[in-house]
């Protein structure tokens, strides 16, 4: 099928070329595969379908109940593959070019108030594995990491005594975060105390490493952090320590930019969200507590 070679191409482009990280790709073939499977129902292939089989389709899953976030990635991928149509000279016109995207942005993004952040990182949990756990917990919230980001922290990315590390984000883009003296103090200890009885044959590159010394998972990470949060009594998740980070650095001052380079957001209007969700946050606290206010 020419629509399949075609989708081929595209992966292999967006890997090789583009260089984006291997979960974008997967996102990528998993969106269009299904974006296929609904033009098959129609009789329309990869290469000829219109603008409004793409607001037929978003309008599909809208009903299925899928969520603002996920219409949205499904949106990002179908233009993806459109530019690269066009790049190839395979279409003439891009039927996604002023597609509407869903309004998740007005779907702020949720965030911990610090005493739950601070009884969260003070669990102590009976495993074997409590160390390593507990540190990552620590750096997902002292350094605002994507899971996926601290499972490929690799030893020589990592500076205890300077306070920060090196981290290879979307698109396999570097960036140096700042690590507090929290975050460094656990480190040192899982270093010390646990990752050496980890460490099989030749050794691992990685920070983080499972009993049986491999690299870890995304699965197990969030199997840790479900721990912890039932342990705690907080509702947790990667997103929202995240999504903590980045509230509570700007509820303390800091400046947007700063805080767009330690996210990896390539574009400041992503990290402008959370403005909103400070400024809310504000607002809150002065409608409970001026005098006036009320």
């Amino acid at each position: 099928m020419p629509g399949m070679a075609t989708l081929k191409a595209f992966l292999s482009y967006a890997a090789v070329e583009k260089g984006l990280s291997r979960n974008t790709i997967m996102s990528y073939a998993s969106d269009l595969h299904a974006f296929e499977a609904f033009l098959d129902e129609r009789e329309i292939t990869l290469l000829t379908f219109q603008r409004q089989d793409i607001a037929d389709y978003v309008g599909l899953l809208r009903e299925r109940g899928s969520a603002a976030s996920s219409v949205a990635r499904y949106i990002s991928s179908v233009r993806a593959f459109c530019k690269y149509l066009l790049i190839e000279k395979l279409i003439a016109d891009d039927p996604t070019e002023a597609l509407r995207m869903p309004k998740q942005w007005e779907r702020l993004p949720k965030a911990l108030d610090l005493p739950d952040i601070k009884r969260l990182l003070s669990t102590e949990l009976p495993t074997r594995m409590f160390l390593r756990d507990s540190a990552m917990l620590e750096l997902l919230y002292s350094s605002g990491l994507r899971v996926s980001e601290i499972i490929t922290i690799r030893i020589q990315d990592l500076n205890v005594e300077g306070g920060f590390l090196r981290v290879f984000g979307k698109g396999a883009k570097e960036r140096v975060v700042p690590m507090n003296h929290r975050a460094a103090g656990k480190m040192k200890r899982y270093q010390l105390e646990l990752r050496p009885s980890l460490v099989r044959h030749k050794g691992s590159p990685y920070l983080f490493l499972s009993n049986r010394g491999e690299p870890m998972t995304r699965q197990r990470f969030w199997q840790a952090l479900k721990e912890f949060g039932r342990a705690a009594g907080v509702e947790i998740s990667p997103h929202v320590l995240r999504h903590s980070f980045a509230t509570h650095l700007l509820d303390g001052g800091a400046d947007l930019r700063s805080v767009q380079k330690m996210l990896g957001h390539a574009d400041i209007a992503t990290t402008q969200i959370y403005t909103k969700v400070s400024s809310d946050r504000i607002k809150k606290a002065y409608l409970a507590h001026h005098p006036r206010a009320k």
